[in-house]
């Protein structure tokens, strides 16, 4: 398992790399968009889809809203990440009341229709992102990267209050601490880099640790989605790494939130 998780990191960490931050454009578009289409794929999964034709159909339908996004809306509208907003919100609510929430999302298509919120913002903010200069999409990468660094040191040496027990065992309130105080040295480097002053440095933070906290909503979302469906990843297309959602499920809510927050707030 160990050699499958190196091998496949050694792959896919400069493939990443590459088209993130050596691609623009619509060369950057198709590509966050294969991403998040595969992540389509596993999403319909765990609504219940499991046979290849509705998933596919799944797949077809965000690719094909993706493509009038392209035309319409995606260098210009904040709106679809104000959507993305309320969906979240709603996130958040089904998280903190499982497992009473369950009777409101059990239907397949319920589950289905919040992917449209979950990955197609998450596209969007990545575009926009980008149009606005790669030093904010990298930011928001690491914001996620510090984050779960700063979450797994913290919750193995000092966790002890779990944060949302019937959905996710493993993950502590002393491991979100942790993953704050990360982000928050960050953001305070990245200021002194960039040189955004006193005022600009304040803003950054709050942003930060606002995008830190939904970071940790959406890895728990689909960690409930996961636990109702019956399954441990969402799905085999990464050796040793499970399925893209588990990789990107952080990102589909900080970007979407970051780029509400950095471009449009």
């Amino acid at each position: 398992m160990l050699r499958q998780r190196v091998l496949t990191a050694l792959v896919l960490i400069p493939l990443a790399l590459l088209g993130l931050f050596g691609l623009s454009g619509v060369g950057f578009a198709l590509f966050t968009a294969v991403v998040v289409l595969l992540a389509a794929w596993e999403w319909a999964n765990l609504s219940g889809f499991s046979a290849t034709l509705s998933r596919l159909a799944y797949v077809l339908a965000i690719a094909l809203v993706m493509l009038i996004s392209w035309h319409t809306f995606i260098a210009f509208a904040a709106w679809p990440l104000w959507l993305a907003l309320l969906g979240w919100l709603v996130s958040f609510y089904w998280v903190a009341t499982y497992p009473d929430s369950l009777k409101q999302w059990s239907r397949p298509w319920l589950r289905l229709l919040s992917g449209v919120w979950v990955l197609l913002p998450c596209w969007i903010g990545f575009v926009q992102l980008r149009l606005s200069g790669a030093e904010w999409l990298l930011y928001v990468l690491l914001i996620v990267w510090f984050a779960d660094v700063g979450a797994y040191f913290a919750g193995r040496r000092f966790g002890r209050r779990k944060l949302a027990p019937r959905v996710s065992p493993g993950k502590s309130w002393e491991g979100v601490y942790g993953g704050m105080i990360a982000t928050a040295f960050l953001a305070i480097g990245f200021s002194i880099i960039l040189g955004l002053g006193a005022a600009g440095g304040l803003e950054l933070m709050v942003t930060t640790v606002i995008v830190t906290l939904v970071s940790v909503l959406g890895d728990l979302l689909e960690s409930m989605f996961k636990r109702v469906r019956g399954i441990k990843d969402s799905g085999d297309l990464l050796p040793g790494h499970g399925g893209v959602l588990d990789r990107i499920d952080s990102l589909t809510a900080a970007v979407p939130l970051f780029a509400l927050l950095r471009l449009w707030g």
